[in-house]
């Protein structure tokens, strides 16, 4: 049996790299004691998020960013570890960076890069809206661990089920969403928390209807909307962390094939588009939809 032992890391991401990378290197240490294979970091955890954690890009220093990068690539080389880290990838002086997970192998090497797709919102005003700060990304990013095929994805990227189909046509079994839903509110009324449910939720349900492992993380910082947990196949959240407390989450996400799938034996038609189960018949009376 295909296992992979997954570290889904959370800790309070704030607006001071040096905070967000000691965080970052004692979480791959507390991953790599675990026996983990892969550490999974939040959204910008080592940069911190443009509107949010940092007022805007200018404020973000790219070369003590760079610097703490090597420092976690080292660390990863040093712990054999696999590590997912949320940062921002800069282009040029002159163009908005990627909201990107970096994907870090066991050498220490950056082997792949995922842009966030969905940036929120259409400019404007408002300073959380993804698109005042980051230029969005144009592919699905995949990879394997162990034998085991991996998918990103970036918080918004979750309310578009499109994404995570592309990802199960490619053959995902572990999908790592990274999400930063803390620090402020987008309503007026800073007790309205639908994310609290609706993001756990989605993220069951594009387990659920795609078969895969889920790692979803967050921010620790308040208020959080949620804390960070992990999906089974067949949409089970298997464990949760604390909200607004650092910590590490250990999933032994294996390939099992006995988690209940539902829709799976019509799942491959559904996605080429063919809708229903079984064998359409001609029959005069089924087109006639006004008789008893």
């Amino acid at each position: 049996m295909k296992c992979l032992r997954v570290a889904t890391c959370q800790f309070s991401v704030e607006p001071s790299i040096a905070h967000n990378l000691k965080w970052v290197l004692s979480q791959i240490d507390e991953a790599a004691a675990a026996g983990a294979d892969v550490a999974h970091f939040s959204e910008c955890a080592l940069s911190g998020y443009a509107g949010v954690d940092i007022p805007n890009i200018a404020a973000l220093d790219f070369d003590e960013l760079r610097d703490a990068t090597e420092e976690i690539l080292a660390a990863a080389k040093k712990r054999k570890l696999w590590v997912l880290l949320g940062s921002t990838h800069f282009l040029d002086t002159k163009t908005k960076p990627h909201n990107s997970v970096y994907v870090v192998n066991t050498r220490g090497e950056i082997v792949e890069r995922y842009d966030k797709r969905f940036c929120t919102g259409k400019g404007g005003k408002s300073p959380t809206l993804d698109l005042c700060h980051y230029t969005p990304g144009d592919r699905h990013v995949t990879f394997q661990i162990k034998g085991i095929t991996c998918g990103l994805g970036i918080c918004y990227d979750y309310r578009f089920p499109e994404l995570f189909r592309g990802l199960k046509r490619l053959g995902v079994q572990a999908l790592f969403q990274s999400f930063h839903n803390a620090r402020t509110s987008v309503v007026a009324d800073p007790k309205y928390n639908i994310w609290r449910t609706i993001v756990p939720a989605t993220m069951q349900c594009r387990a659920a209807e795609n078969h895969f492992w889920v790692s979803a993380n967050n921010s620790t910082t308040r208020p959080s909307k949620w804390p960070s947990f992990a999906v089974a196949p067949d949409g089970r959240i298997t464990g949760r962390l604390k909200l607004h407390r650092p910590g590490v989450l250990i999933t032994d996400m294996n390939s099992d094939k006995e988690y209940f799938d539902a829709p799976g034996l019509w799942r491959e038609r559904a996605m080429n588009q063919q809708l229903h189960s079984g064998e359409l018949l001609p029959h005069p009376r089924t087109k006639d939809v006004k008789s008893l």
